[in-house]
């Protein structure tokens, strides 16, 4: 098959293919023969139907879908052969109708995106700041509280506080604030933590089984927490914005776990951890390595935002919007590709730009690097759950089963190849560290996501 290039620029290119019948017939008859093997069509015994009769019936498909088979093949054979670095996959271009019933010769024109070339330096000439979590007591005595309410058993109180259970009764009032007559009225369960306005988290607080407080609870937490709260859906959730009489049943509290021996080796395996102090200084360790990988990621966020403004990249735009048109599962407008191109076009040169490193640094990750990591997440699931460890043999054997699935590999490859970016990161870049506050950080972080 004669398969020519034509270049329109650095991004954009042709490839035109011209098929003759040396290229399908022998196959086009193979598949024919098969046809008239299987074909039972009355007045002929089976096997025995005239090519000519056959030919008539499915001829034309099944030379239809010789050719398409033959002109993906022929086309990414040449793309591989020719080292093509593609964006997006090749679109067929629009030409004169084809006449599969006469013609005996064809010619396909494709358009392809090409992916630009460019270089991307990781050294001292990038220069980042990267936020450090300090690890204080008060956040260490934090998540020992939780890790210990996590474990403990809930109990009934007598009179709230603010991290408790509220079993009640909402009740919809008027502007009058009286009892809305058909209004709303829901039974539910109000976990006071989920309130985001400390003023009414201070109402919820202090309260006994049979007291009322007047609430609003499109003040209290979004959509999703009043519909659970209402009993009502979606759509009457996001119109709500009226008080409501809610009068506490009962007080559920979760009453934190002990911090003994049978704690401590349900958490970390047996007597990994014998003391309340080592029992701290885990939760230390921890806290430092989970700080470090959040770090990590606000660094990640940096690099990328710099590299993309530093590395200009030129993209087949034009191309890319005809291809997401045509890739695209759901039907998509023009008007829709248009306003979400730009977001695209973002993804995309960062893809490129990560390659581009991996690529130039030989970072690579080996299958005992995919197995071992998976074991150590499988340990942390386990653990997070209370349950018992698995000797070595069977979290091997887990591993390899989680990493049968093609989705779960996948991610797991890219978190490795993260990690090894971000250690790259660490030791080529100019970085500068700053220790910050838990709420500190956590502020960087949130406006950052915005």
């Amino acid at each position: 098959m004669d398969v020519t290039r034509k270049d329109i620029d650095q991004l954009n290119a042709e490839l035109t293919l011209k098929v003759t019948p040396a290229d399908y017939q022998d196959k086009v008859d193979a598949v024919l023969k098969e046809h008239r093997k299987k074909a039972t069509i009355p007045g002929f015994r089976k096997g025995m139907v005239p090519m000519g009769v056959i030919k008539k019936q499915v001829g034309i498909s099944v030379l239809v879908d010789e050719i398409n088979k033959l002109l993906s093949d022929e086309l990414y054979k040449y793309i591989s052969e020719n080292k093509i670095d593609m964006l997006g996959n090749p679109i067929p271009k629009q030409q004169d109708r084809i006449d599969f019933a006469t013609q005996t010769e064809f010619e396909f024109t494709y358009e392809i995106g090409i992916a630009p070339q460019f270089e991307v330096e990781v050294s001292d000439k990038h220069k980042f700041e990267k936020v450090i979590v300090k690890i204080d007591d008060k956040l260490i005595d934090q998540n020992v509280n939780e890790i210990a309410k996590r474990y403990g058993k809930m109990e009934n109180a007598d009179v709230s506080a603010a991290d408790d259970m509220l079993y009640g009764k909402f009740v919809e009032l008027n502007e009058k604030g009286e009892v809305k007559e058909a209004g709303i009225y829901n039974s539910s369960v109000l976990n006071i933590v989920s309130v985001a306005d400390k003023s009414i988290v201070k109402k919820l607080t202090g309260l006994k089984p049979g007291d009322t407080v007047v609430v609003n609870p499109a003040k209290m937490g979004g959509a999703n927490y009043i519909k659970s709260w209402l009993g009502i859906d979606e759509t009457q959730a996001a119109s709500i914005d009226g008080d409501f009489n809610f009068t506490v049943e009962k007080i559920n509290r979760m009453v934190p776990a002990d911090l003994n021996q049978e704690f401590f080796d349900k958490l970390y395996g047996k007597d990994v951890v014998t003391s309340e102090e080592q029992f701290r200084d885990k939760i230390k360790e921890e806290l430092e390595k989970s700080f470090s990988q959040n770090s990590d990621q606000l660094l990640n966020r940096e690099v990328q935002d710099t590299l993309i403004e530093k590395t200009k990249i030129e993209l087949p735009d034009e191309f890319l919007k005809r291809w997401l048109m045509v890739a695209n599962e759901k039907p998509v407008t023009k008007e829709q590709i248009e306003s979400e191109y730009d977001q695209y076009a973002v993804g995309l040169r960062w893809q490129l730009i990560e390659n581009k490193i991996i690529k130039d640094n030989k970072l690579e990750v080996s299958r005992d690097e995919v197995v071992d990591y998976t074991k150590s997440l499988i340990q942390q699931q386990m653990a997070g759950m209370g349950q018992n460890f698995m000797d070595e043999a069977e979290l091997t054997d887990t591993a390899n089963r989680v990493l049968q699935n093609q989705d779960e590999a996948r991610q797991i490859y890219e978190q490795l190849y993260q990690q090894k970016l971000i250690q790259l990161y660490n030791n080529n870049f100019k970085i500068k560290e700053k220790s910050v506050t838990y709420d500190e950080f956590v502020k960087l972080a949130e406006a950052k996501r915005k």
